[in-house]
This record gives C-alpha cells, sequence and structure tokens, in this order.
C-alpha cells in the first residue's frame, strides 16, 4: 500500500473560487499537517496572493509537471478542469480528491462522504482518484444513511430548496445585487440566472433532459445508489433554487423496508456524527439556512412519523447543512485527514 505522507506536499486547484477558499480556511482551521501548499487557478489569476495556512500564497496557473512532488491535490474547480488535470496529478504520484463531478460515476474512483461509506479509502492501495459527491446528496445522506442502516430505505423523496452558493460566488453576488437594487429602485441584475433571484424560486438551472429530470436531480438518484451500493433504492428528487445566500435545505420523506418508530429514528440520529438535532415543536424552531451557515454539522429537524404510510414504515424530516462547508470543502478535507489516518 502507497500511504500518503504524514506531513503531505498539498496543492489546491481552484483556490480562489468559493469551495477553494473555504479549503483553504478549513485547512488552516484544523490545523491540518501540510508540509507545503501550492495553489493553481485560471491564468487570469495567475500572480495573485492568497493568504494561507498563516503564509502568502502566489496564485500558479496550471502547466505541465506542475505536480511534482505534490503529495495530494484538493480540486475545487470546474468538471473540465478535472478531467484533464486530476489523472496528471496521479500519474505524477499524487492522491486527488476531486469536488467536481467528472469522476463521480466513474467505477475506478470512490465517491466518498465519509461518515456513510468512509471505509471504502481503507481499501485504496495506491494514488487514487477519490470523488466528493454532489452537496445536495451529502446534505441528504448525512441525515438518511443511519436511518438506512437501521432500517433500509426502499423509497425517499426529496425536495430541495438550494441556495445561491451552490451556483458560485458569482451568484451569490448577483443575489446581493438584486437587493441592493431593488431597494434603490434600479433595475436588477440577471446576468447569472436569466431572471429576477430576489423574491422568486425556480427550478434548478441544470439542464433538464427528455425525461423531465434536470441534472441536479439525477445526481441524487445515481449518486445515492452508488453511495449505499444499493441499486433497488428508489430516489425521487425535485430540485429549487431559492433565494438564500448559503446552505441547502431539504424535505426529505423515507419508505423503510423494516419498521422503525419515530423515537427510535430520534435516537439513531441523535447517535449519528456530523448531525445536530433542532426540533422544537412548541416554539416552532426547526432548521434553518441562517442558522447551518458556517456550521461543519447538519442540522435535521422536523422528524416526524408519514401518517400516510403504513406504521413505522413513513418518516419525514427537514435537513440544513452549509453549501459550501459540509456539502464541498469540509468533506473533501474529512477524506483527506482519513487517508492521512489510515
Amino acid at each position: 500500500m502507497t500511504r500518503l505522507a504524514r506531513e503531505p506536499a498539498v496543492a489546491v486547484v481552484g483556490g480562489t473560487g468559493a469551495v477553494g477558499q473555504e479549503l483553504l480556511a478549513l485547512l488552516a482551521s484544523r490545523s491540518f499537517p501540510a508540509r507545503s501548499l501550492r495553489i493553481f487557478a485560471s491564468a487570469r489569476s495567475a500572480g495573485s496572493t492568497l493568504r494561507a495556512l498563516g503564509s502568502d500564497v502566489a496564485v500558479e496557473p496550471l502547466a505541465t509537471g506542475c505536480f511534482a512532488g505534490i503529495d495530494l491535490v484538493f480540486f475545487a474547480a470546474s468538471g473540465a478542469v478535472s478531467r484533464e488535470w486530476a489523472p496528471r496529478a496521479v500519474a505524477a504520484g499524487a492522491w486527488v480528491v476531486d469536488k467536481s463531478s467528472a469522476f463521480r460515476m466513474d467505477p475506478g474512483c470512490p465517491l466518498v462522504i465519509p461518515e456513510a461509506n468512509g471505509e471504502e479509502l481503507d481499501a485504496l492501495q495506491a494514488p487514487s482518484i477519490v470523488a466528493v459527491p454532489n452537496c445536495s446528496t451529502i446534505i441528504a445522506l448525512m441525515a438518511v444513511t443511519p436511518l438506512h442502516r437501521a432500517a433500509g430505505v426502499a423509497r425517499m423523496v426529496v425536495s430541495t430548496y438550494q441556495a445561491a452558493s451552490g451556483a458560485g460566488a458569482a451568484a451569490m453576488a448577483e443575489l446581493e445585487r438584486q437587493a441592493h437594487d431593488w431597494s434603490a429602485g434600479r433595475p436588477l441584475d440577471t446576468r447569472i440566472f436569466g431572471r429576477q433571484y430576489l423574491f422568486n424560486l425556480f427550478s434548478h438551472d441544470s439542464a433538464v433532459g427528455a425525461d423531465g429530470q434536470n441534472e441536479e436531480e439525477r445526481k441524487l438518484v445515481l449518486e445515492t445508489r452508488r453511495i449505499w451500493r444499493d441499486p433497488r433504492v428508489a430516489v425521487s428528487a425535485t430540485c429549487v433554487r431559492v433565494p438564500v445566500l448559503r446552505a441547502h435545505a431539504e424535505s426529505i420523506n423515507l419508505t423503510f423496508r423494516t419498521p422503525l418508530s419515530e423515537v427510535r429514528a430520534r435516537e439513531v440520529l441523535a447517535a449519528a456524527p456530523g448531525l445536530r438535532i433542532v426540533d422544537d415543536r412548541a416554539g416552532n424552531r426547526f432548521p434553518e439556512p441562517l442558522e447551518a451557515a458556517g456550521r461543519d454539522e447538519v442540522l435535521v429537524g422536523r422528524i416526524r412519523a408519514d401518517p400516510g404510510q403504513p406504521e413505522g414504515l413513513g418518516l419525514s424530516m427537514f435537513v440544513v447543512g452549509d453549501q459550501i462547508r459540509k456539502g464541498a470543502a469540509l468533506t473533501g478535507v474529512q477524506i483527506a485527514e482519513r487517508l492521512l489516518a489510515r
């Protein structure tokens, strides 16, 4: 087995983007034991400087041979960049943790949420590409996987309420500009989504296939089946963009294969790593994006038996998680931490 060095030389591709910036902050706050750090980004960002791990680091463009001497590369860029450059990083001897969609359905690359199927990392024998799932999949499965282990999920119906952060820093900036412009009575800037985002919501801005599913919905279906290694599970998803800056919310309805009471479901969720129950019925306080923003934990609440299904076989809940943090950067860092700990 070729292990990841205990103090690896680290590179971040896409370090100037929203996820890349979050990843750099997490490496510092979690005292990740990098002996060196390099940051790569597009040519237009090359030459700029970022503060990372206590030092000023110059941003470099990707170039032939740039991964020589690097042990671990985080990719926080587009799928096109990952498809071209991640295999080059592995060929240079580096482990790769990729946040893009490029390798999520590649059978040769594990698709990992450490709390759900982190054991897949322990079987890797040589530098490889490890894919980070889509943000909506991560947030859903953080809450649903413990229940799946307890009772077996036969069907999951998910409706997502996805924040601007899922479309990147430019989308977040556009939502903020629309709020300022609306207040000032000015025309709204709609360059990112081609429509008013403020005070509106609309179907997720990914391509819609001939079957009527958009790409975000398809990811939830395919990635859940792959992570659970369960092609039988039925997943129905409706993904919607809402005018929230950061943190995705998801309404989830489950059908179990074996009975699971609401009381037992709460016990399972309370014991699961990375979750925090926010479920105050008397005060009508449940998970909210503002409370989830900046948190490592995924918040889960509105936990209740589904009266439309046989007793014990149906459960509904509401889940909220920070898309940039746990839905992207933190999961990538946790994957690297597990590779280090092997």
